[in-house]
């Protein structure tokens, strides 16, 4: 009965391709533990460092205490809605200058409800080729037509758009602004001129942005001053915030529409109330404090040859990939290997994702190493 998926199996591990589950004794803030051995944590989107940390669990607790139960017990629309969930959606839609917040369960969630729902029958999506995969999903299960630039192609959208945008209703334009396995940043203002002159929503992903870039952290859109001209942004509390759950925030209609429609947010159970306060609780209390810290992090990642605190050192090759990171991994560093298809085909790489904590000696050594292997 189970020959065909073993053979699948065989193929996988054959390729460098087989992937498991790593089992770790605990986190400590930049550092992970596995098997009583203490490694820098390279592969983590704790980039804030609010998550595991001790100090601020024990503060959030002592604030909560019994306030706040540890599950919802139903889907939002029937009985998981308490007043926290709908504070926290109108503090996102006020920071953002929105008019109004829906909360999803995750990134993915998110992402693919969005695009799932979104876009229908007689309606088309224009989305960037290294989107997430979440994105993609959404995509495909949605009953639209959709079409991928070239990565952060702006002529080759427009072409597209040209071609193919009076044959449709609706139209979206979907992007991360920072690219989750590149680092790079996506052409928001070229972005918001095509939108504009097709007539198009337009959809930004700040899943590695929020948190991270803008004065008040609230992304790319933010730092660029370029909030208020995209139709729907979508941001995670399970990276930076150091929390669960993930938000889209933006028109009226386009929220009250996924309401309605995004099937990941109608069905699914919703996240804990005491996880909706621990991520409304970290961005008044803790997220306006950390600008400078912040800051230092770009700063390093900008020294490291990147856009961002993310930082890709392609490799190749699965094996080699695979290689490298147990070389890294020998030596101290925690990183995975990124593989197809989460990147590109003969792209395989390692991702090296900073935190505040980490500091320039320790990045510069890690990627001297990957790149000494490489080399090789």
């Amino acid at each position: 009965m189970y020959q065909n998926y073993n053979e699948n199996l065989r193929i996988l591990k054959e390729l460098s391709h087989f992937r498991n589950i790593k089992n770790f004794d605990y986190k400590d803030e930049k550092y992970i533990y596995i098997n009583n051995k203490k490694f820098l944590n390279l592969s983590s989107n704790n980039y804030l460092g609010l998550a595991d940390n001790k100090s601020i669990t024990e503060e959030f607790l002592n604030y909560a205490q019994d306030k706040y139960s540890f599950g919802s017990a139903s889907a939002r629309l029937l009985t998981g809605t308490l007043p926290v969930y709908k504070e926290l959606e109108t503090l996102i839609s006020k920071i953002f200058n929105k008019e109004k917040t829906l909360i999803f369960n995750s990134g993915y969630h998110a992402n693919v409800g969005i695009n799932s729902s979104i876009a229908g029958k007689g309606d088309v999506i224009f989305s960037d080729k290294l989107n997430h995969a979440s994105i993609i999903d959404g995509m495909q299960l949605s009953k639209s037509k959709f079409f991928r630039y070239p990565h952060n192609n702006m002529e080759a959208l427009e072409k597209l758009l040209i071609r193919e945008r009076k044959n449709f209703n609706n139209a979206i334009i979907v992007s991360e602004s920072v690219f989750s396995m590149d680092g790079d940043i996506a052409d928001i203002e070229t972005l918001i001129y095509l939108k504009e002159k097709y007539k198009c929503i337009l959809i930004l992903d700040e899943a590695h942005a929020f948190g991270v870039f803008g004065k008040k952290g609230l992304g790319v859109t933010e730092q660029f001053g370029l909030t208020d001209k995209i139709d729907l942004i979508i941001g995670t509390f399970g990276k930076a915030i150091g929390s669960m759950g993930a938000f889209a925030t933006g028109n009226q209609i386009l929220i009250d529409y996924l309401i309605n429609k995004a099937r990941p947010f109608i069905f699914s159970t919703s996240l804990p109330p005491i996880n909706i306060a621990f991520s409304k609780w970290i961005i008044e209390n803790k997220l306006p404090y950390t600008l400078e810290k912040r800051s230092n992090m770009l700063k390093l990642g900008q020294k490291a040859g990147s856009q961002s605190h993310i930082i890709p050192i392609i490799i190749g090759s699965n094996k080699d990939t695979v290689d490298t990171c147990e070389i890294l991994f020998h030596n101290g560093f925690f990183t995975l290997p990124i593989r197809p298809p989460a990147v590109p085909e003969g792209t395989s790489r390692i991702r090296l994702s900073l935190t505040t904590e980490i500091n320039e000696k320790e990045l510069f050594d890690a990627i001297s190493l990957a790149k000494q292997e490489k080399q090789q």
